[in-house]
């Protein structure tokens, strides 16, 4: 099941107004003018990658395509628009047809990507791609920031399970789209229910300190656990004295117990302690959770505990610091006229600084070694070179307004470990650098 079975969560009509103004009054002008229907191209791509990241991470294009999917200005949006003077009359009946048609073309969900590569390209009149500038900003900046961000805590894991816990740390329906993001770069699991439900991703969880508190003993409060979910059970052992919690805990579950958690602490030690006690007291198969505030660097430290999976919430939802991919959506090439026939003409802003843009309609391509290993984005606007034919990036994902490229979310996520390995190794080193591979133009 996907969101397109389900309907957007969102609090408006549909997604029309994801929206900035001057996209609107932008398409009011070009109509009047008559350069609405000019074809034109524009492309998503980001400048430079988070300071210290190596490598980004695309997530939300599935996201995308439903939002794409669902653009449309039916009559309480056009309403609002109406009375609040936003556009004129003539261009709230343009809106009021409006359904993109043209084609986009983008890095599948889950593959890296570096400066410079062109992440998303929209083709089509100038009036229909311009209108869907933010809503592509907005769910491309957010989940391909929390995507690098799992990213970097799964390489930290080294193949230890990793649990999305951060629901109650962002906006209600962000910390869907995260959960998602987080399921791309490498997460095991969720918290979060209405991600579950959503989108398929396997969803844990048990109780929290309060359950613990709600009872007159701790042992109470395991053997209420215990007798409602299995021994199967993973119980949180730190409310009040942890080696006391764990005795317990086996007392009341027997060596079956599932798993601990461990919620504060020094993590490193107590994890140490507790692997020991559990193996005297014959729980040899019971697992160590930890959570409690973690990020990539705070899972790598832990590398030669014994822990057996991390519950990873607030760095997790705000990009371990980055909360953005810093991507722009730029007019890249337009015709000369509306004539159907009429030739692209790269265009591009001339700016100082590090707001320069590359005009021109633009392939991408991944050179690799003798090895397999990735040696450079190649980034062109003229023919393929034969040698990079079969290894260009961009794939169809929208034909002629019809969605041709959504495909599960487990395929995003096979891709992005696929992508990841075909790095150099350097590319999952948390020390700060510069990208892993450099962009090549040409």
């Amino acid at each position: 099941m996907n969101a397109a079975d389900l309907g957007l969560p969102v609090d408006v009509p549909s997604t029309a107004l994801f929206t900035d103004q001057y996209e609107l009054t932008m398409l009011q002008a070009a109509l009047r003018g008559g350069t609405a229907d000019r074809r034109s191209v524009f492309e998503v791509f980001t400048r430079r990658l988070p300071e210290g990241r190596r490598y980004g991470v695309v997530a939300g294009t599935g996201r995308v395509l439903d939002a794409v999917e669902n653009f449309r200005f039916d009559a309480g949006v056009l309403g609002f628009l109406r009375e609040h003077g936003i556009v004129d009359e003539p261009t709230l009946a343009w809106l009021a047809e409006y359904r993109f048609g043209g084609d986009i073309w983008g890095y599948p969900e889950g593959e890296v990507y570096f400066p410079g590569s062109p992440i998303l390209r929209v083709e089509g009149s100038f009036a229909e791609c311009v209108l869907l500038e933010t809503v592509i900003l907005s769910i491309l900046n957010h989940d391909s920031a929390i995507a690098a961000a799992a990213s970097r805590m799964s390489s930290a894991a080294g193949g230890r399970r990793l649990i999305e816990m951060g629901a109650r740390r962002t906006h209600e329906l962000a910390a869907v789209a995260s959960a998602r993001a987080a399921y791309v770069g490498g997460f095991d699991s969720t918290s979060d229910l209405a991600a579950g439900f959503r989108y398929g991703i396997p969803t844990v969880g048990t109780s929290a300190h309060a359950f613990t508190l709600l009872h007159d003993t701790e042992r109470d409060a395991f053997r209420a656990q215990v007798e409602s979910l299995g021994r199967g059970t993973t119980l949180l052992v730190d409310t009040y004295d942890v080696a006391e919690a764990v005795r317990t805990a086996v007392e009341v579950a027997g060596p079956e117990l599932g798993a601990v958690r461990i919620d504060s602490g020094d993590l490193l030690l107590v994890a140490h302690r507790v692997r020991q006690q559990l193996d005297e007291l014959g729980a040899r198969d019971t697992r160590i959770i930890v959570t409690s505030d973690l990020d990539e660097y705070a899972i790598a430290s832990l590398a030669a505990a014994p822990v057996d999976a991390y519950g990873v919430g607030t760095q997790l939802v705000t990009g371990s610091g980055h909360p953005t991919g810093s991507m722009v959506y730029k007019l890249v090439a337009r015709a000369e006229s509306a004539d159907p026939r009429a030739p692209l003409q790269p265009v591009a802003k001339k700016s100082l600084g590090g707001k320069m843009s590359i005009g021109g309609r633009k392939w991408a391509a991944r050179r690799q070694g003798a090895d397999g290993t990735a040696e450079a984005e190649v980034v062109g606007t003229g023919p393929v070179p034969a040698e990079l034919a079969g290894r260009q990036l961009l794939v169809e994902l929208v034909k002629g307004g019809e969605i041709v490229g959504r495909e599960p979310l487990d395929a995003a996520r096979e891709r992005h470990i696929a992508a990841r390995a075909g790095l150099p190794m350097s590319a999952t080193q948390l020390s700060r650098g510069e990208p892993v591979i450099p962009t090549e133009y040409l």
